[in-house]
């Protein structure tokens, strides 16, 4: 029964070890995966960078035009920036924000961004009547929804019960008019 009990608390977001700002490396081949979607003009603001493995992906695709930031020190970007309080204006923000914090990171997002907000999340993001108003008055052009699961790392290591959600890219394009598409990656 205790096995049972911590595979449930893993997958809901309450086990053991789990980061208390939700910081998980976000895997190459999932910014990858946005890069072969959607194309970006001008500079990019990855405001939860942690350890950097997203920023630099971007950066060997957008070179020069990437902006690193995190509020906590994990060895990469600008530190002790608070996304959430910032006034700074960027072209696109691109993030794998903490799960916790993924409406406080659209608002923030659409606010700071010119043109696209891209952010990875659950694909249970979708649900909720608070989110509801949210997605309807927010310009949400695309959900890419992975086809396979994702396997993030916590502290450089692979975790092992990876792989047991459901993960999407959400795009909000400030140019984009109509009804969200979904398409899988």
């Amino acid at each position: 029964m205790d096995e049972i009990m911590t595979r449930a608390q893993s997958i809901v977001g309450t086990s053991a070890g789990r980061d208390r700002v939700d910081f998980y490396s976000t895997p190459s081949y999932a910014t990858e995966a946005l890069l072969e979607m959607e194309k970006f003009e001008g500079s990019i603001w990855e405001p939860a960078c942690g350890d950097g493995a997203m920023s630099k992906v971007l950066e060997t695709h957008y070179p020069g035009q990437v902006t690193s930031s995190d509020l906590y020190d994990r060895g990469f970007g600008t530190t002790g920036l608070d996304f959430l309080s910032t006034i700074t204006q960027t072209e696109n923000v691109i993030t794998n924000p903490p799960f916790s914090l993924g409406e406080e990171f659209v608002r923030q997002g659409l606010r700071c961004a010119d043109k696209k907000v891209c952010l990875l999340l659950k694909l249970c993001f979708l649900e909720g009547c608070k989110r509801k108003l949210m997605f309807r008055t927010t310009p949400l052009a695309h959900v890419y929804v992975f086809s396979s699961r994702l396997t993030f790392s916590r502290a450089g290591i692979d975790l092992k019960n990876g792989g047991m959600m459901a993960f999407a890219w959400f795009v909000w394009d400030k140019s984009y008019h109509g009804q969200p598409q979904i398409d899988s990656i």
